[in-house]
């Protein structure tokens, strides 16, 4: 099920009595959508809100900076292709401002789907880019992941060590163990892992894991996820520890 209006509707109303609304919780998590298109902005806005959002929409680059002025927003869901002020200018922009809005979250959303596009919206610093047209479920799957990632972590510190099965991975050395024997790894392999463990038990996308200069392309991202399961998985046809979360990516199961 891709976006579309019929996806997106409410559902019709019980015979008992039209359904009832409940508003965002006040602490609920605040999205700015930045689309040129208002039916795709009130379908958006609608969804999200559905799913506990609060929700402020823009069909602009320069109405998006009047909101950031006036509110605090969690993430930006932004278009790419606008009148004016496109998606990429308007995230490098916004990435160099002196203020918090600077560290404001973003998922670009976009009808480009080459990979240049994908890397051009990781290199001007968008957090995560979806193309269109796209299932309204991995939409609010990858906003749920960017705003866990977003949440500062507990006070007991940083994470600097994982283990899965018998491995141990080194986030800050790079270095993965087995039964304490030293696994040598490639640095696209280094990079890979150490993103999939600095997100543990999460979904990391492809087009993250494409933009570690993997090579840009999800079919060089499957490629480089099967030889590094071939390091750490006993059972390549039914993996334990890398996972695939299909339609999504991937997301690198850890002991607690």
């Amino acid at each position: 099920m891709t976006l579309q209006p019929s996806n997106l509707s409410p559902a019709p109303a019980a015979a008992s009595g039209p359904a009832e609304t409940v508003p965002p919780a006040d602490d609920a998590a605040h999205l700015l959508i930045v689309d040129d298109d208002r039916r795709i902005r009130a379908l958006l806005s609608r969804f999200l809100a559905d799913q506990g959002y609060r929700v402020t929409t823009a069909g602009n680059a320069e109405e998006a900076l009047a909101s950031l002025r006036n509110f605090a927003f969690d993430l930006i869901v932004l278009d790419v292709m606008m009148p004016g002020e496109n998606g990429f200018d308007l995230v490098a922009r916004l990435r160099a401002e002196p203020t918090d809005v600077a560290h404001v979250p973003i998922l670009m959303l976009s009808a480009c789907t080459e990979p240049a596009d994908r890397v051009r919206g990781f290199e001007v610093g968008s957090d995560d880019y979806l193309a269109k047209p796209y299932e309204p479920r991995e939409l609010a799957l990858r906003i749920a992941s960017i705003l866990r990632r977003a949440q500062p972590r507990a006070v007991t510190g940083p994470v600097t060590q994982v283990r899965f099965g018998d491995f141990t991975f080194d986030l800050e050395r790079g270095e993965l163990q087995q039964a304490g024997e030293i696994v040598r790894l490639t640095e696209r392999e280094r990079d890979m892992l150490r993103l999939l463990a600095e997100n543990a038990g999460e979904i990391v996308s492809r087009e993250a894991l494409a933009g570690l200069g993997i090579g840009g392309n999800e079919r060089t991202v499957d490629v480089q996820v099967n030889r590094l399961r071939r390091k750490i998985e006993r059972d390549l046809a039914n993996p334990l520890h890398l996972q695939t979360a299909r339609g999504a990516g991937y997301r690198l199961l850890v002991d607690r």
